[in-house]
C-alpha cells in the first residue's frame, strides 16, 4: 500500500480576519532600535521578543533589530522567532495589525512563522498541542492581505512537505516507498504521475541511474510528473526540473567515514524539491506547465554494487568511467537530464541537487551554486533567489574544465579530484545537455540542511530552492 503523505500539522497557523479585534486579545507590534523604549524595553536583535502590558492588554514586542540593517528577510526572521516563542508559551491566539507593514513584509513574515512553526516529530510520544492562530488584521485592505496569507500558506504546505518527508530515514523512504508517495501525491493533486522501474530503465539503457541502485535491495526509479499549465499558460512549452533523490548515500566502496556518513537522508532533497515545487504548481495555480522528473537510487555496498574503474554507458550513449562511487548523483541526473530532452520540448530545464561537498567549502551554508549555459536563465533564478532570500551565486563553466573529466577508457570521467570540486559536478552535468537546451544546475549541498536551528527553519531540512523556484515560475507569466 502506498505510504500516506499527510504533511506534519504545524501547531502555528496563519489566517486573515474580517472581524475586528477582540477586546484583550494577544497584540503582535514591531519595534526597532531607532524606536523609543516600550515599558522601558529597547529593542535588540532582530526577532526578538518580549511580552508587556499595554492599557490592560497583552503585547507582543517583536523586534526588527538596527534600522539600517533592515531587509525584507528581516521579517521572515521576525515571523521565525515569533513562532518560536508562542511554541514555547501557549497561546490559543493572536493578531498582527498589517497596516504597519507593505506587502513584501507581510508575505515574509507569514512565511517565516510558518517556515519555523514546521517540527518533525512523528516518532517520539508527545502530549497533543493546541493549534495557536495568528489573524492578519488588515481593515483597509483585507482583499490583497488575505491572497498573500493565501499564498503564503499553500507555499509553505509545499517546502513543509518536503521537509516532512527529507527528515524520513532509509528505513521509511527508499526509491520505491518514494515513488508510491510520489503516486498518491499526484492522485491527490490530479496530474499524471509515470513510474519508470529498474526494469524500463535498463531496457531503455539507463545504465548510469540503475548502477548507483545495483548494490540496494530496492532498485531505483524515475518518476516523472507532469502539470499542464492553468490559464494561457496552458499548451505553452513546460519548464522542466530534475532532481536527485538518493534516498542514501554510503558512498558506496568508495565507502564515507563515520561523520559524514551522518545525515545522508537528507541526500534526497532535490528530488524533494521537484515533487514539493509541483504541488506548489497546483495549490496556487501557476499558469506555466511543468515536468517534474524525480531520480530516485539508494547507494548501498553489496556484491552487486557497482565498483571505482567500472565503466557505465549512460542512457545517452556516452560511457562513464567511475573514478569513484560517491559521485553517484551526476550519475543518476545524466541520465534524467537526457529522459526529458528526449521527451520533452522545453522552455527551460533546471536540476537541483546536494552535489558535492565542495560547494560548502566554496559558499557555506549561505548561498547555494548556480551553474548555467545561459544568461537569461542565470539572471532570472538569480533574481528569484535574491527576492525569496534563497540565494545563488553563479559559478563559472569554462570548458577548460573539461580537460579533469576527460576520460582515459571511457568518454567521461565522474570526478576529477578536488581541484574546483563543485563546478566539475556542473561541467560532467554539462555534457549530457543538448545543443539548444536553456539549462541550469543548482548545487544545494550546503543549503538543503542544516545544523543548528536558524531563524526560519529548525536543524535539518529547510527546503531550499522551492520558494526560490515558485518564484522563478510566477514571474513568466
Amino acid at each position: 500500500m502506498p505510504t500516506s503523505f499527510t504533511l506534519h500539522q504545524n501547531q502555528v497557523a496563519v489566517q486573515p480576519a474580517s472581524l475586528p479585534m477582540p477586546a484583550g486579545e494577544l497584540v503582535i507590534r514591531f519595534h526597532s532600535a531607532a524606536d523609543q523604549p516600550a515599558n522601558g524595553i529597547t529593542a535588540g536583535p532582530a526577532g526578538e521578543v518580549s511580552l508587556v502590558i499595554e492599557a490592560g492588554s497583552p503585547v507582543l514586542l517583536v523586534s526588527l533589530g538596527k534600522p539600517d540593517k533592515l531587509i525584507v528577510d528581516t521579517y521572515r526572521q521576525a515571523g521565525g522567532k515569533l513562532a518560536d516563542w508562542l511554541l514555547k508559551h501557549p497561546t490559543r491566539q493572536a493578531s498582527l495589525d498589517a497596516e504597519q507593514i507593505g506587502d513584501a513584509e507581510l508575505a515574509a513574515f507569514c512565511e517565516g512563522v510558518l517556515l519555523n512553526a514546521f517540527r518533525f516529530e512523528r516518532y517520539k510520544q508527545k502530549d497533543a498541542v493546541d493549534l495557536c492562530t495568528i489573524y492578519i488584521r488588515a481593515e483597509n485592505r483585507l482583499t490583497d492581505a488575505t491572497k498573500i496569507v493565501t499564498h503564503a500558506n499553500r507555499l509553505v504546505d509545499a517546502v513543509n512537505l518536503e521537509r516532512d518527508w527529507a527528515h524520513e530515514p532509509a528505513n521509511r523512504i527508499n526509491p520505491v516507498t518514494l515513488a508510491e508517495r510520489a503516486i498518491e501525491l499526484a492522485e491527490t493533486l490530479g496530474i499524471k504521475c509515470t513510474i519508470l522501474d529498474d526494469h524500463e530503465l535498463n531496457a531503455m539503457g539507463a545504465g548510469a541511474i540503475t548502477a548507483v541502485g545495483k548494490g540496494s535491495q530496492t532498485p531505483s526509479r524515475m518518476i516523472v510528473m507532469e502539470y499542464p499549465g492553468r490559464g494561457n499558460g496552458v499548451g505553452t512549452l513546460p519548464v522542466t526540473l530534475v532532481g536527485k533523490a538518493i534516498t542514501f548515500d554510503t558512498g558506496g566502496y568508495s565507502l564515507k567515514d563515520s561523520v559524514n556518513i551522518r545525515e545522508m537522508k537528507y541526500d534526497k532533497c532535490g528530488g524533494l524539491n521537484v515533487l514539493a515545487i509541483m504541488k506548489a504548481a497546483v495549490d496556487l495555480q501557476l499558469e506555466t506547465p511543468l515536468i517534474g522528473v524525480v531520480c530516485a537510487a539508494e547507494n548501498m555496498i553489496s556484491g552487486g554494487a557497482y565498483r571505482p574503474d567500472d565503466i557505465l554507458t549512460s542512457l545517452s550513449g556516452k560511457t562513464i568511467e567511475i573514478i569513484t562511487t560517491d559521485a553517484e548523483g551526476r550519475l543518476v541526473l545524466a541520465d534524467g537530464l537526457t529522459y526529458v530532452q528526449r521527451n520533452f520540448k522545453s522552455r527551460s530545464v533546471i536540476d537541483m541537487a546536494t552535489l558535492t561537498g565542495g560547494v560548502v567549502t566554496a559558499l557555506g551554508r549561505v548561498r547555494a551554486g548556480l551553474m548555467s549555459n545561459d544568461d537569461e536563465l542565470s539572471a532570472q533564478l538569480s533574481a528569484a533567489g535574491e527576492a525569496t532570500h534563497e540565494r545563488l551565486w553563479r559559478l563559472p563553466l569554462d570548458e577548460d574544465y573539461f580537460a579533469q573529466i576527460k576520460g582515459d577508457d571511457a568518454d567521461i570521467k565522474n570526478s576529477g579530484g578536488k581541484e574546483a570540486h563543485p563546478v566539475i559536478g556542473g561541467m560532467f552535468l554539462k555534457q549530457f545537455v543538448e545543443e539548444g537546451t536553456k539549462w541550469a544546475h543548482l548545487d544545494i549541498a550546503g543549503v538543503a540542511d542544516v545544523p543548528k536551528d536558524m531563524p526560519y527553519s529548525q536543524k535539518g531540512a529547510t527546503g531550499f530552492g522551492i520558494r526560490l523556484i515558485v518564484n522563478y515560475l510566477e514571474g513568466l507569466e
